[in-house]
């Protein structure tokens, strides 16, 4: 797409200038920014950071939930050939640090007054930071600090600055090429610092319009934006397509009003790691215990014609005249009021990335009647490579290459991905560049994956982590981790698995259980239990870890390729792996390496034979403080399976 962010705006403004492009909810009611409103605060936000010294090219770090005033402060950004940075809002002020001396921030706009402070916290370590803009002045007022500005004030000062020049805002949006810098995303960092990938105008705006295309969008969509705006996927659904489509973005009052609001928006483009669908799945089946003896009755009968019935008619396969009444019968008592009441009455493609989902989860959403589909793609390719088509939606693929995109396999069976929405660049760093981009524009995923028969990609795991038992029975036999751990997370009591086993004779893990769910598991069968640690430790909830973990080696023992990845031990840790503990990222990948270094007491106590093994961990608390959690944990032997061979 040969034009840019902000003339993309402008032009909405100018065909379209009543129709509403963003909402938010305040107060619990939906207030509506029409595209001419967006345009005239972006233009007086534009010249209000002019004003203050904001020059092409320069970094301008964004934090904070998605809000109206925070996107047009990102189109105001690039309106001056500037490039918005966005980051984590849930990161603790110490993550900042890198991204903010890297890109030499010299401006930042953040949301509000927890934002503030991590920022006014960092300026003895990242001097250059002259400019904090914020959003939301509650708890600010007597805040007295060299370049805390808010963006009303920034607004006021740009309106005096357009008065004086009038013809500045607009002969800057002209100054623009598509080939120019829109934005920089820093990548998770599972393995060291994080990089800033570099994205052009075109690259983020040429996928936009791919993915437009591929699923006829219009500016008739609504969209919830509730996912973090520094994650890659969250961005190019609810800002390059949404400038792209000209659809209508809704921004949530909070975290906690999410569900709710979702319910009332009914969006019919929708986006969600797996964990969102794992979740709401969650939440229904918890109700759907506590309902009575009928209702449950009633709901299982017809989820089961839905699981015969649905996904066939979903992909406008044959059905019996039979069935098709069954269905709809369901539909009119099951799965319309299970639709709405999750928010999806009127979704008309869902998709979900990031992870792998699990077929039981895949097919429920797809049986009651949403179109659930997958894609697959990377910040640094600007998300969109292979989406699934209608009527093509697989669990175990990731749909097939969509316009502009090449696919072809390394001989280590590695992902090289040829797009117009490939990275420019990792910014300051040549080196990992040249790592990732060939000389004849290939970027390599660092996914090992294939190609099935009908063109749709598989993806088996990260290459790296593809590694390969040693001794023992298995001896040589590959083994892939995030395959592993995806299957097991495919259960509702798992939320989190990191497994071991490269270079060893056997495969142990490491599982964290989902605390509502098997909460609400144990409170069923009048198990007490005080917190998370205590529950983890129920012999109990052990047994009903290890049948997961049995019927996920009872899986992989058909594949006479992972046979050897079936879990010979494990054990359930005694807290959740947290991303403020440094053990995952912001956007939830566990760092392996970092892991087995933290708990090596664990990984020698799996591997030496052990019953049980004492640890106390340090943990930081939600508010800040530091503290420590202590608990003699069990270590379970499962059951592995002979691996089935295929007949000759």
């Amino acid at each position: 797409m040969q034009t840019t962010f902000p003339r993309l705006l402008l032009e909405h403004a100018r065909q379209r200038p009543d129709a509403p492009a963003l909402r938010e909810k305040e107060y619990g009611i939906w207030q509506t920014l029409s595209w001419a409103a967006l345009a005239a605060l972006v233009r007086d936000l534009a010249c209000g950071m002019a004003a203050s010294g904001l020059s092409r090219g320069e970094h301008v770090v964004v934090i904070g939930e998605n809000r109206p005033r925070l996107y047009a402060a990102m189109l105001a950004v690039q309106a001056l050939g500037a490039v918005p940075v966005p980051l984590y809002q849930d990161a603790a002020a110490p993550e900042y640090v890198f991204p903010l001396n890297n890109a030499e921030v010299k401006f930042a706009v953040v949301e509000d007054q927890e934002q503030v402070d991590k920022m006014l916290e960092l300026r003895a370590q990242c001097p250059q930071l002259a400019h904090v803009w914020y959003d939301d002045p509650r708890g600010l007022r007597k805040y007295d600090e060299p370049g805390l500005l808010s963006l009303d004030a920034v607004i006021e000062a740009g309106r005096a600055f357009a008065a004086a020049q009038p013809g500045f805002f607009d002969a800057e949006v002209a100054k623009a090429a598509p080939q120019d810098v829109a934005a920089m995303f820093f990548t998770s960092g599972t393995t060291g610092n994080p990089k800033g990938v570099v994205h052009t105008h075109f690259s983020l705006l040429d996928r936009a319009a791919a993915g437009q295309a591929f699923d006829k969008l219009t500016e008739r969509e609504e969209v919830l934006a509730y996912m973090p705006p520094a994650w890659v996927g969250q961005n190019i659904f609810s800002y390059a397509q949404w400038l792209a489509c000209g659809y209508v973005v809704n921004c949530p009052e909070s975290a906690s009003t999410v569900t709710i609001d979702l319910k009332e928006i009914g969006p019919t483009y929708y986006f969600a790691p797996p964990r969102i669908f794992e979740g709401l799945l969650t939440s229904v089946m918890i109700r759907m215990e506590d309902a009575s003896k009928l209702k449950r009755g009633l709901f299982h009968h017809y989820m089961n014609v839905a699981r015969r019935v649905g996904p066939a008619l979903l992909d406008g396969k044959p059905v019996s005249l039979a069935d098709r009444l069954a269905y709809r019968l369901g539909d009119w008592l099951v799965y319309g009021p299970l639709r709405n009441s999750l928010g999806f009455s009127r979704v008309r493609v869902a998709y979900t990335a990031g992870e792998a989902i699990g077929p039981d989860l895949f097919s429920f959403y797809r049986s009651i009647g949403v179109n659930l589909k997958q894609l697959y793609g990377s910040t640094e390719t600007a998300v969109f490579v292979c989406l699934q088509p209608d009527h093509e939606a697989k669990a175990d693929t990731v749909g097939v290459p969509i316009a502009g995109v090449e696919i072809r396999l390394s001989d280590s069976g590695e992902i090289l991905v040829k797009s117009p929405g490939l990275l420019k660049a990792y910014y300051k760093n040549p080196e990992a560049t040249a790592e990732v981009l060939t000389a004849d524009g290939w970027y390599h995923t660092g996914d090992a994956g294939f190609l099935d028969g009908g063109g749709h990609l598989k993806i088996i795991d990260r290459a790296k982590d593809v590694g390969r038992l040693a001794g023992g029975a298995h001896d040589g036999a590959m083994f892939a981790p995030k395959y592993v751990e995806n299957k097991l997370k495919f259960f509702p009591h798992v939320k989190e698995a990191v497994a071991f086993g490269d270079r060893r004779e056997k495969v142990c893990a490491f599982i964290n259980i989902d605390f509502e769910a098997v909460g609400n598991w144990a409170e069923r069968r009048n198990l007490p239990y005080a917190g998370y640690t205590d529950l983890a430790a129920k012999p109990q909830v052990l047994e009903l870890i290890r049948d997961c973990v049995e019927k996920v080696n009872a899986d992989l023992a058909q594949d006479e390729k992972l046979a050897g990845s079936q879990i010979s031990r494990f054990l359930v840790l005694h807290k959740e792996l947290d991303a403020d503990d440094g053990e995952m990222t912001r956007t939830r990948k566990v760092k392996r390496g970092f892991i087995n270094d933290k708990y090596k007491v664990l990984v020698d106590a799996l591997y030496g034979g052990l019953a049980e093994q004492y640890i106390e961990t340090a943990v930081k608390f939600e508010d800040g403080r530091s503290g420590s959690v202590a608990a003699t944990l069990k270590i379970v032997d499962a059951k592995t399976f002979p691996a089935m061979r295929k007949a000759a």
